[in-house]
């Protein structure tokens, strides 16, 4: 499958200084104002308040079923009570297919729901799909990737920038290798443009060591599912294990298979990989994996459905529609396996600052 986005607009990552005393907007999750009079849920400031969410229906649609996406489930159930929402779902299709996601978002509209936030299965053809759901007054939200090329038609796309998560993940690679050797990169979909911009990221990583790293093989389309993944590293480490100094795994199904590979051979290869799978985890403790890069698919649910209710009850206007938003990537190694989270959640609270200062235009 893919994972999010291509790179997003220039200032549009800049860090938010969450401090006391900046003109910026500033916001709270929930709790009691002074006096013990309790306040609306998720109420911000600046004009960017939610002052009644009870006729805000989210639903929450993925591109088909993969672990990716769990995350979504328990943190739109929490924005509903959090934000006081008339309603919340997560749903997808049993397959990758564009045209079944259509049916179902439609069926979600006829159903009452009026605000999506959607991980496309085309990127190239869900602005399309956009388009139509915008043009029936629902505000739209690109979660988790936004569409290949240079229109969103979406009214923002808040993701990973997939390349910078790639260079980053390959600079660990390189650093764990010593500098010098060779690596293979495993990824996703070859036809996906996020795939492109992953092999981007990790041809800008191994081209900075001045040929010092050798970039032994970049192998695609193996994301389909662990089965998959499992033979394509069974076949790498067979013809050419003794070879590898370093594996960077982009995607799920990959980096997963790459961890088992080492942990049950006399691999010395060093790997990165993907995302907080409980194996990738359990093996960066153990030091078969040296690290992961971990993605904020929390962050985006969250934040994207506290977006998308400002602007389903008309209490906020998106300054440039189409916006892409970082939803941030972090490397997790064995020194900060134990904590890493908290970084994540500061992130998330870093997005709605952002949102709320820089995305959203609030009356």
């Amino acid at each position: 499958m893919r994972f999010p986005t291509r790179s997003v607009l220039p200032g549009v990552v800049a860090a938010v200084v969450l401090a006391s005393g900046t003109a910026a907007c500033t916001y709270k999750n929930s709790g009691t104002e002074p006096g013990g009079q309790g306040a609306p849920a998720a109420r911000t400031g600046g004009g960017a308040e939610l002052v009644d969410g009870s006729r805000t229906k989210v639903a929450l649609v993925p591109g088909g079923a993969h672990p990716y996406f769990q995350p979504w489930k328990a943190a739109v159930t929490t924005a509903r009570k959090t934000y006081g929402l008339g309603a919340v779902t997560f749903d997808e299709t049993a397959e990758w297919d564009q045209q079944k996601q259509n049916n179902l978002l439609s069926t979600l509209a006829a159903r009452g729901y009026n605000s999506f936030g959607v991980f496309g299965v085309s990127p190239t053809d869900i602005n399309s799909t956009f388009a139509d759901l915008r043009s029936q007054g629902f505000p739209v939200a690109s979660l988790g990737s936004c569409p290949a090329g240079d229109k969103d038609e979406a009214d923002f796309c808040l993701s990973t920038d997939v390349e910078l998560a790639a260079y980053k993940a390959s600079k660990a690679a390189i650093e764990a290798m010593g500098g010098r050797g060779t690596l293979v990169h495993l990824t996703g979909n070859n036809v996906d443009a996020n795939t492109q911009l992953r092999i981007k990221g990790v041809a800008r990583a191994v081209k900075e060591t001045g040929g010092k790293v050798k970039l032994l093989q970049t192998i695609t389309d193996i994301d389909t599912d662990l089965q998959t993944a499992q033979k394509a590293v069974s076949d790498l480490m067979a013809a050419k294990g003794d070879r590898i100094t370093g594996i960077v795994a982009t995607a799920y199904n990959p980096a997963v298979a790459a961890a088992d590979a080492v942990s049950t051979s006399e691999s010395k290869a060093k790997v990165i990989a993907i995302d907080d799978d409980a194996k990738i985890l359990s093996g960066i403790k153990q030091g078969t994996v040296t690290a992961t890069v971990v993605q904020n698919p929390v962050g985006q649910a969250e934040v994207g459905t506290w977006a998308l209710a400002l602007l389903q009850t008309k209490q906020c206007a998106v300054r440039s529609p189409g916006v892409e938003v970082d939803s941030g990537s972090f490397v997790v190694t064995k020194a900060n396996v134990s904590g890493y989270d908290k970084a994540r959640q500061a992130k998330t609270a870093e997005l709605k600052q952002q949102f709320a200062d820089k995305i959203l235009s609030c009356g």
